[in-house]
Order: structure tokens, then sequence, then C-alpha cells
């Protein structure tokens, strides 16, 4: 009987699995394509005849984009951006979750009403009066400006994951700690933090992504001082709308890939579990 379903089961499973590999092949074609074109040499990149393959690699494209002044400076100035906003959003996210879950209060459930409305807010809609609020607080063509918005806008989503882990945490272990003479302080950072690290894990790669990819604040906030620019504002360089260079924007974004693959290597395994779902009791 037991061979009878998994014969029956097998045919479900490959055509499951033939269907995983079809997604994945349309979601790395892009990509594929992206290197593809940054190891292409000038005339095929020109061709009206695009192949999906070349037979004469070139770093040429990579070497242009390495030699272009400060395009050290913007990945530097990405990485200071990018790993703010990820330290900032996860500890403040970390203590508003544990807040809200924990402590019961007046105008709870109100702030985290707030909370799911502002993640509806579009971002371009905000942009222009952001903008006359760094104009204010004096952080236009500082790294700053970009700082900040990220933080806010990452907080209501990793709040409200974050809540979730929190509260699957059970009191009775929060009770036991405090029996055997832990403050809430030592509870805080020994036991409940290490619990919900998988989802801090989570929350930061979105945080990440979302402050490493950003264009629409690096050229809104950015003015005048190209030294405070990032990584996508350098891909203008090679972007002319008379004669673009697209090897030189396809190294360039190959570039900005990397950081991003390597973050996720970093906290794959972490990251499996903050998505699969919280502790349990």
């Amino acid at each position: 009987m037991s061979r009878v379903r998994l014969a029956v089961r097998r045919p479900w499973r490959l055509a499951a699995e033939v269907t995983a590999l079809l997604v994945a092949a349309v979601v790395a074609f892009p990509l594929y394509w992206m290197v593809l074109g940054a190891l292409r040499p000038a005339g095929e990149i020109e061709s009206t005849e695009p192949r999906p393959w070349t037979a004469s690699p070139t770093l040429d494209s990579f070497r242009r984009v390495f030699e272009q002044h400060d395009f050290g400076r913007y990945f530097v100035n990405s990485l200071v951006v990018a790993g703010s906003v990820v330290l900032a959003s996860a500890l403040i996210a970390f203590l508003a979750a544990t807040a809200v879950t924990r402590f019961r209060f007046r105008f709870r459930t109100t702030l985290l009403i707030m909370f799911l409305v502002a993640q509806m807010v579009p971002v371009e809609a905000l942009t222009i009066p952001l903008f006359f609020l760094m104009r204010n607080f004096g952080l236009l063509n500082t790294l700053g400006s970009l700082i900040l918005p990220h933080i806010a806008f990452s907080l209501p989503f990793a709040v409200w994951m974050l809540r979730g882990f929190v509260r699957a945490v059970p009191e009775s272990l929060e009770e036991a700690a405090y029996l055997d003479g832990a403050s809430r302080a030592r509870f805080l950072w020994r036991i409940l933090l290490p619990l919900v690290l998988p989802g801090l894990v989570a929350t930061s790669v979105f945080s990440f992504i979302s402050a490493w990819n950003d264009f629409l604040f690096a050229k809104s906030f950015i003015i005048s001082d190209t030294s405070q620019s990032t990584l996508p504002m350098a891909l203008l360089v090679f972007y002319k709308p008379d004669e673009p260079d697209w090897g030189g924007v396809m190294a360039a974004s190959t570039v900005m890939t990397v950081p991003v693959l390597v973050f996720f290597v970093l906290v794959q395994r972490r990251l499996v579990s903050g998505l699969g779902g919280a502790v349990k009791d």
C-alpha cells in the first residue's frame, strides 16, 4: 500500500521540482544577463543580434568601474548607510516589539495600527516632505539624510514581524528567569534576544537591501556634495543619454550585487528559520 502511495506522489513531487527549477531559472536569468553584459566586449554589447553567451570575455568594463573617480568612496558610503540602518533598526525594533508585546499601556493598539498604516504610505509620496524636513535640520548632502529615513521606513515592518517572535517566547520562561535572580535587562539581552535572533536577521535582510539599493533618497537628498553619494548614484556616471556605457552599467551593477550576496550567505541559516516562524512553547 505504501509503495502505491509513493508511486502516486512521485509525479507530483517531480512536477513541483521541475516548477521550482523553472522559477529559479527565470529569477536567475536577469543576474546571468547582467554578469554576461559586464563581461562582453563593447562590440557584442552594441550588436543588434544579442547572444546568451560570449566567445571573448573581457574585464574592461570592471576596469573602467574601478578606475572611476570616487567609486571606492561611493562603496564605503553605501556600506555605512546600509550597516547603520541594519544595526539601528534592529535594536529599536527589538526594544519596541518587546514593549508592545510584554507591557500593557494606553494606546498600545493605536500605536500598532499606526505602524501598519505607515507601512501602506508610498515612499514617493513622502519624498518631498522629507526633503524639506532634512533641509530644516541641516542634513542635506549628508549620509544622515539617507540613514534616518530608511530607519523610519524599516521600523514598522520590523516591529510587526518581531512582535510575533517575542509573543511566541513563553512567559513561563521569563518568570523562571526572574525566579533565578535574573534582572529584566539580563533576561532581555541574554535570553530573549537569542530566541528572537532569527526574526532580527530576517528583518535585517530587508532593511539592508532597501538601504543598499536606494536611489530615490540618494538622488533627492544628496544634491551638490558628490562625496556623500552612494553606489546607485555611481551608475549615473556610466549612463549618458547620447552614449551610454552599458558595459560599465552592468559591471557596476554586478559589483553592487556582490555585498548583497555575501550578506545572504552569512545569514542564510538564520534567515530560513526566521522566515519559517518563531519559537514555540
